[in-house]
């Protein structure tokens, strides 16, 4: 009789009530994966010219959203942003620059290559004194001993 019994019991299908519960395990995986990717590539995102700047020991300048970056390569090429301008583009490149909804005028970020000949930079800094951009930073690389 014992033996009917438990043969009974092991005959029922026994139901398991649903999961009520989410597993976030994955979720974090994926998302601890996403910000250490984030976290290596962001420092490589801030200007792609390869530019070898000159050495100076001014005092850093603050970054701030409203800033164009303008970089001279070490054979003269002018870039805004990462885009290459066209030789005698570079006027209109810089009245296609976003002026903003008030009319202030963005900082200039000035990269210039420590091979570029002085006349260059100065042609390029007094094109954008002629577009009315007159809040120009010098970018330099620290050397930290003194001239």
């Amino acid at each position: 009789m014992a033996m009917n019994l438990s043969s009974s019991r092991s005959g029922r299908r026994s139901r398991r009530a649903p999961m009520s519960e989410i597993n976030v395990t994955p979720f974090v995986d994926v998302m601890l994966v996403l910000l250490i990717i984030f976290m290596v590539t962001a420092p490589l995102l801030a200007v792609g010219v390869p530019v070898e700047l000159p050495d100076s020991r001014a005092n850093p300048v603050e970054q701030t959203p409203e800033q164009v970056t303008i970089s001279v390569d070490g054979d003269g090429v002018i870039y805004v942003e990462n885009e290459a301008i066209p030789a005698g583009g570079f006027p209109a490149a810089l009245a296609g620059i976003d002026r903003g909804a008030d009319g202030q005028l963005p900082i200039i970020v000035f990269r210039g290559d420590r091979a570029v000949d002085y006349g260059r930079t100065m042609a390029v800094l007094g094109e954008l004194n002629r577009a009315g951009f007159t809040s120009i930073s010098l970018v330099t690389s620290d050397s930290g001993t003194a001239p």
